[in-house]
């Protein structure tokens, strides 16, 4: 009688390679000849290359970091500094965690994040920003985070372990983007907007940015997924009443699990890099020159300012005094959103010791030959790309905006980040801005 590990051995991993890796540690249990094949022989990491190969996800000989830098560098073709087993058995492991978060151990937290952070943030470059999305890692992410239940987990406490894992968890949320969960529920919302529109969540201490308030000139995720949900809404909005969609206001995830066309999301995420373009010796190596898009949203600050801080005239600054945040609440919220286009150009270079294949840029740019603006972009502390700039009439500035690369570098997700005044008088308003570099198309 033949018994099917009497069949030649390619054909046996073969066979292997169409199942779930959760089910090939389960056959690699059933005999000594699997156990073999699976975890004993001398190139083991051949078959794990295949396996994980076999599996929806980006090869990780093909993806960047989201600063443009090669994830790794191939000694060949079938040789590569890649731990084949063990980047697969962590990824299933986090998709395990994920689907059921009481099968996690104690201090497994963060390798999990570290881990879907990883699959989110290093993917595969487009060559141009009219480019498709054609990462597989982004897909395979959305599919397991989109309902929002994952990334809603509020089990942290409040010690300094568990703050970096609950900036993780909000920087793994940004980079998704809106999830069901986002756009269901209006109590989040509210939140958001709570957040972003209240200037003592901005100072000195972090540049009236999005950054921590520890002085640090870290990127404040918890911030930037306010901005990114406040504005991600907002943006769906427009885009509803712009298609003539009067609707209920109450929105719906596409039952296929797609993103809606709002670009703060994973989908847009992948860096824009040229063929033949290395990043480290671009001096413009974060696309500033160009025609770029800014929008920012806002209430009527002074009406706003009267009805949500309580006693009256509390200013916003002020650390005692309760937030009403009532005013956030109801369809007929007077949140309103402006736009306009501005060029870039780069006038400067300046080296940074920190960082010397991504040097600081400096730039200026006008609107109209009327209103203009002079700022930069470089790395924060933890290696994010931030942007700044002032902006006003002539040589008087007025408006004070600071923001963080969403998504690789160049990538159509833009700069999300905070807009406010030069002054930051006590009154003055505050709330989200976001920029994307307007895309060329030619003939």
């Amino acid at each position: 009688m033949a018994h099917i590990i009497d069949l030649p051995l390619e054909l046996l991993e073969h066979i292997l390679y169409m199942l779930d890796p959760l089910d090939v540690s389960r056959v690699a249990q059933a005999s000594r000849l699997f156990r073999r094949i699976v975890y004993l022989t001398p190139d083991y990491q051949r078959f794990w290359r295949g396996l994980y190969l076999a599996e929806p996800l980006d090869d990780p000989r093909d993806i960047v970091t989201y600063l443009g830098s090669p994830r790794l560098r191939a000694i060949s073709a079938e040789l590569c500094d890649i731990d084949w087993q063990g980047e697969l058995q962590r990824i299933i492991r986090a998709r395990t965690i994920v689907r059921n978060p009481h099968l996690c151990r104690k201090g497994e937290w963060t390798e999990v994040l570290r881990t879907l952070l990883d699959l989110a943030t290093t993917l595969p470059p487009v060559p141009f920003a009219e480019s498709e999305c054609t990462s597989r890692n982004v897909a395979w992410v959305l599919r397991l985070l989109q309902d929002g239940a994952f990334l809603d987990i509020e089990s942290m406490t409040d010690d300094q372990d568990d703050q970096a894992k609950s900036q993780m968890l909000a920087r793994l949320h940004t980079w998704v983007g809106l999830t069901r969960r986002d756009v269901t529920r209006p109590e989040a919302r509210f939140a958001s907007r709570a957040y972003v529109y209240n200037l003592r969540n901005f100072g000195y201490q972090n540049a009236f940015a999005p950054l921590m308030l520890d002085g640090t000139m870290r990127v404040d995720w918890k911030c930037m997924r306010a901005l990114a949900h406040a504005y991600g809404m907002k943006w769906i909005e427009m885009e509803k009443e712009e298609a003539g969609d009067y609707s209920d206001h109450t929105m719906d995830m596409d039952t296929n699990n797609e993103q809606y066309s709002c670009p703060l999301s994973l989908p847009f995420c992948q860096s824009v890099i040229p063929p033949g373009m290395n990043l480290d010796m671009e001096s413009d190596w974060a696309g500033v020159e160009g025609l770029w898009y800014v929008g920012y949203s806002f209430f009527d600050h002074r009406e706003f300012l009267s009805k949500v801080f309580t006693p009256p005239h509390c200013p916003p600054c002020a650390q005692n005094g309760p937030l009403d945040t009532s005013v956030f609440e109801g369809d007929n919220v007077p949140e309103m959103h402006a736009s306009v286009t501005m060029y870039f150009r780069v006038i400067g270079i300046e080296p940074d010791p920190d960082h010397p294949t991504r040097p600081r840029i400096n730039y200026a740019g006008e609107h109209d030959s009327e209103f203009s603006v002079i700022g930069y972009v470089k790395l924060t502390p933890d290696d994010q790309i931030r942007w700044h700039y002032v902006g006003g009439n002539g040589d008087q500035p007025v408006w004070n905006c600071d923001g963080i690369g969403l998504g690789g570098v160049r990538s159509q997700a833009g700069v999300l980040g905070v807009w406010s005044t030069v002054f930051h008088d006590s009154e003055d308003p505050v709330g989200p801005l976001w920029m994307r570099r307007q895309q060329f198309i030619v003939d």
